[in-house]
């Protein structure tokens, strides 16, 4: 007989990070979670997480927006229903409620963290079974500093918590963020892959520009450098230059990676499950991505413990990420919720054990930082 889920509970949780964050659309200097703990008939609890970048600035959904549609319109909607069959679930959200994938990722989690943990079985388990049990991880550099960023990388490099950096650029004049970038890669050498993200911030013209310039300086990837719609022109950026385009925010779901492939992109997906509306959406996109020959890379919203936990047990699922992870988003934040935090060594971060997601919820801490 199927367990019922009887109740779902939503939290805003203010985490402070551990130094500005700036992007070509804003600074952090915190990131808001919405907490979802689903708790079903049997006693089991799942839970999962609801992020998003600089609220509004970057996309529909803010978490305060996630928290009220969640509240609603969303959890309604499963309460009462049978808590195992995830099909049937998340068909009944998007029949509720068009987009609000970001929501929607949080519920598929805490679905999956409950199953895993009533069938003793972790989520990548669900999942299809995990490859991989320590995955690559990248660090972002987003001080806006020169100096600071090159001190910083050497420090990563020095602990082996990374070799792979990324610079958020787009919000200066392009010949300063050029300078900037230019400036840590002869710094790192040989020794690290420095790679920017543009965040949509240029038009083609100014893309070609950039592209040039920071091929030049020996960067490896470039990150959604003209605005997301814009496929034809990211596809030629893609066949023009050498060095590889990402697409992020021009690729949300499969329709969108089905028009990419059409025009003919030869770049890489960049998968998130906040984007793909859960875990088994970000999976969907990474298999036509595979079947056409476009290379993988696990991206983040900037989410804590639970958000990155769900999707590097997806990501563990796939046989390779051509461009590594940067589910770095737990050390951006001074503290954390969980009882045990993730590990983080040899320039990557190892899968939880355990079954479910592998990691509790901290009360104590839970109260402090959850918003009232």
């Amino acid at each position: 007989m199927s367990v019922l889920i009887e109740s779902i509970e939503t939290l805003l949780v203010d985490l402070p990070t551990i130094r500005p964050h700036k992007l070509s659309m804003a600074t952090m200097a915190t990131q808001t979670m919405v907490i979802v703990r689903l708790r079903c008939a049997d006693g089991v609890e799942g839970i999962g997480e609801a992020t998003t970048i600089g609220g509004l600035s970057y996309g529909p959904e803010s978490p305060e927006s996630m928290k009220l549609n969640l509240d609603t319109y969303l959890a309604p909607m499963l309460v009462g229903q049978a808590a195992d069959n995830l099909n049937a679930l998340m068909a009944r959200l998007d029949k509720v409620a068009k987009g609000n994938t970001i929501a929607k990722s949080a519920l598929e989690t805490a679905l999956l963290d409950a199953q895993g943990k009533r069938l003793g079985v972790s989520v990548a388990s669900l999942l299809g079974g995990a490859r991989h049990t320590h995955l690559p991880v990248l660090w972002t550099l987003a001080s806006g500093d020169t100096e600071r960023d090159i001190e910083e990388a050497e420090r990563r490099l020095s602990d082996r918590r990374h070799r792979d950096f990324k610079l958020k650029i787009g919000a200066n004049r392009l010949d300063d963020d050029v300078r900037h970038v230019a400036a840590i890669k002869a710094a790192l050498g040989d020794r690290a892959s420095v790679r920017v993200d543009v965040n949509q911030a240029w038009d083609e013209p100014t893309a070609v520009r950039g592209i040039s310039a920071l091929q030049e300086a020996g960067v490896e990837l470039i990150e959604q450098a003209t605005p997301a719609h814009e496929h034809a022109g990211l596809t030629r950026l893609a066949n023009r230059f050498e060095v590889a385009m990402l697409a992020d925010e021009g690729v949300q779901d499969s329709r969108d990676g089905l028009s990419l492939i059409h025009h003919g992109f030869s770049g890489a997906f960049a998968l998130k499950i906040a984007k793909s509306g859960g875990p088994r959406g970000a999976l969907r996109l990474a298999h036509l991505a595979q079947a056409a020959g476009i290379g993988l890379y696990g991206g983040t919203m900037l989410e804590g413990t639970i958000g990155t936990v769900a999707s590097l047990h997806a990501w563990a699922t796939l046989p390779e990420m051509t461009w590594g992870t940067e589910m770095f988003g737990p050390l951006l934040l001074t503290d954390d919720i969980v009882t045990r935090p993730l590990t983080f060594s040899e320039f990557g971060v190892t899968l939880p054990g355990g079954p479910g997601l592998g990691v509790s919820l901290d009360e104590d801490k839970l109260r402090e930082y959850a918003r009232r």
